[in-house]
C-alpha cells in the first residue's frame, strides 16, 4: 500500500480562538461512516496530527490524565486490531502480541494493560515501530472492508473513536509543550483575525415535556441514548459562550478570592492549587497572556475563555446572577445559538445513563457506560475537534476539576 496523504490540513484564513486552530461545524461526516474513504482520510489525519511533532514530543507523558502522542496513534491500530480484525478477519496475522497488554486503555474484559500513568515510560517500540503497526493494521483493514463483512458497527464506532484521540492528541501535546519553558509551539501563528465578537445577548424558550437524546438515525455513541422524554420549566441560554474580556472582570473583583461563589470541592481546588486564573494563563508585563497551540499569546478579550473548570464555570455563572445550562435545555436551543464549536461547554448536568440506556454485551460496553459517576457533561464540541465530528446530542464528560481540555462557559437563566 502507498503511503497515506496527509489530508486535512486547516487552511490560513480559518479563525482561531484561545485554545487554537479552526472552529468545526456542527454536522455528521458527509460520507459513508463505514467506507474505504473515511477509513483513510480518519487514519491520515490522525498521522498528519503528530507530523509536526519530534520523537521527543511524541514519547513524554506531561500528567496522568494525559497521553503520550505515540501511546494515542498505538492505542487507535490496537483498537481496531483487537476489535474487528482479530475476530472477523481469519487472515489476519498479529502484528506483536506484546501490543494487546502495552496499548489497552481501560477494557478489563480484554485483559490486563500498562498503568495509565506510566504510558510515557514506553520509550519503546519507539516512533518508527509504531507507523509500522500503523500501516500494517490500516492495510489489513483496507482489504477487510472491501470484502463482505459483518463489522460495520464496529469500524464505524472505532473510526469515531480515533476522531476522539485526534482531539486529545492536540490538548494532551498542548499541556505537556506548556511545560517547557521554552514555550515551544506546536505550529506557527495563522495570519488574519478571528470571526469577529457577537454582542451579548439571549434566546428565550418555552418550557414543557421535551425529547432529548439521538434518534437512531446516522452514527452515534452509545451514550447519547435512547431518546427519552424530560420537562423542562422555561428558560433562555446566551447566544454565545463567556468571553476572556468578561471572564478577566471576575478575576479582577476578586473572584477566586471570595468563597461565596464557589461550590465547596471547587473552593478546596482554588486553595489548595493556587487557582487565580485559566489554565496556560499568565500575568506578563502588567497583562494577561495564554499558551496556545502557537505559543504564548495576549488574551484576546473577544475569545471564549477556555481552560476553565466546571467548578470555575459555575462560580461565574454565580458571580453573575445566572447558573450553567442543564444538558436538555442546551440541546433544545443548540440550534439557535452562535459559537458553537469553540469550546466544549460546560453543564450543569451529572454525567448519567439516560432512562433506558443499557451497556453493549462484551468489552465494547466498556466504552462509555461504566464511566457514569463523579463527572460533569460538556456540550458543543471545540476548536480541536475533528471536522464533521459533532452531533447536537454528543455528550462529553470529565471531571469538574479538569481543565486541560478545552473547557468554556455559557450562561443560563430561568424565566419566571
Amino acid at each position: 500500500m502507498d503511503r497515506l496523504e496527509l489530508l486535512l490540513q486547516p487552511t490560513e484564513a480559518a479563525p482561531r480562538y484561545a485554545c487554537g486552530g479552526p472552529v468545526p461545524k456542527l454536522t455528521t461526516i458527509p460520507v459513508q461512516a463505514h467506507g474505504l474513504e473515511f477509513l483513510r482520510t480518519v487514519r491520515s489525519r490522525t498521522e498528519a496530527l503528530a507530523a509536526p511533532l519530534s520523537a521527543e514530543d511524541q514519547t513524554v507523558q506531561s500528567m496522568p490524565d494525559a497521553s503520550p502522542t505515540k501511546w494515542h496513534l498505538a492505542h487507535t491500530t490496537w483498537f481496531f486490531e483487537t476489535f474487528v480484525l482479530r475476530p472477523h478477519a481469519p487472515q489476519y496475522r498479529v502484528f506483536d502480541p506484546a501490543y494487546e497488554y502495552l496499548f489497552n486503555s481501560y477494557y478489563e474484559a480484554v485483559g490486563p494493560r500498562h498503568p495509565r500513568p506510566q504510558r510515557g515510560l514506553i520509550t519503546r517500540p519507539g516512533g518508527q515501530e509504531v507507523a509500522a503497526y500503523r500501516h500494517h493494521v490500516t492495510a489489513a483493514m483496507l482489504d477487510f472492508l472491501q470484502a463482505e463483512h459483518g463489522a460495520r458497527d464496529l469500524v464505524e464506532l472505532g473510526l469515531h473513536h480515533e476522531q476522539q484521540h485526534q482531539e486529545l492528541i492536540l490538548m494532551d501535546i498542548k499541556h505537556a509543550l506548556s511545560m517547557n519553558p521554552l514555550r515551544p509551539a506546536y505550529r506557527a501563528a495563522r495570519t488574519g483575525t478571528g470571526q469577529p465578537s457577537v454582542p451579548s445577548g439571549w434566546r428565550e424558550f418555552e418550557g414543557g415535556l421535551v425529547e432529548t437524546g439521538h434518534d437512531g438515525h446516522g452514527f452515534a455513541f452509545d451514550n447519547e441514548g435512547p431518546r427519552h422524554r424530560s420537562w423542562l420549566d422555561s428558560f433562555a441560554l446566551a447566544i454565545r459562550p463567556v468571553s476572556c474580556g468578561e471572564y478577566i472582570d471576575f478575576i479582577d473583583d476578586a473572584g477566586y478570592r471570595r468563597p461565596e461563589f464557589w461550590l465547596s470541592a471547587g473552593w478546596d481546588c482554588v486553595n489548595q492549587r493556587g487557582w487565580g486564573a485559566p489554565l496556560y494563563w499568565e500575568m506578563k508585563e502588567g497583562s494577561w497572556h495564554v499558551f496556545t497551540l502557537s505559543g504564548l499569546e495576549p488574551v484576546d478579550r473577544e475569545r471564549p475563555v477556555c481552560h476553565v473548570s466546571a467548578f470555575e464555570a459555575a462560580a461565574f455563572a454565580k458571580w453573575s446572577g445566572k447558573r450553567l445550562p442543564r444538558e436538555a435545555e442546551w440541546e433544545i436551543a443548540a440550534g439557535a445559538l452562535q459559537g458553537i464549536g469553540e469550546v466544549w461547554e460546560w453543564t450543569a448536568s451529572p454525567y448519567v445513563a439516560y432512562p433506558g440506556y443499557r451497556e453493549a454485551a462484551g468489552a465494547i460496553g466498556e466504552y462509555n457506560g461504566k464511566f457514569t459517576a463523579s463527572q460533569m457533561v460538556l456540550r458543543g464540541g471545540c476548536a480541536a475537534t475533528p471536522p464533521g465530528h459533532l452531533r447536537p446530542t454528543y455528550r462529553n464528560f470529565f471531571p469538574p476539576d479538569a481543565r486541560w481540555m478545552f473547557g468554556g462557559i455559557r450562561l443560563a437563566e430561568d424565566m419566571r
